[in-house]
């Protein structure tokens, strides 16, 4: 397990950076495309950083861009 601090990202923080709308992130998550948001609570989710980052590089490695 690495020491590194994974940390969490919010909605809007997870728009930003991968230039997706609201209902194609859950679109995609419903198809399994996207990485599955973590419930903190009732009205709370959250994304890991690595989770999302590793789903930009993996997409950047599909298009061939590196």
């Amino acid at each position: 397990m690495s020491n590194k601090q994974d940390n969490f990202l919010r909605l809007p923080q997870v728009t930003k950076r991968t230039g997706l709308s609201r209902s194609v992130i859950y679109a995609l998550i419903q198809k399994s495309q996207f990485p599955k948001q973590i419930k903190l609570s009732e009205r709370t989710a959250v994304w890991s950083e690595s989770s999302i980052s590793n789903w930009i590089e993996e997409q950047k490695q599909k298009a061939g861009v590196a």
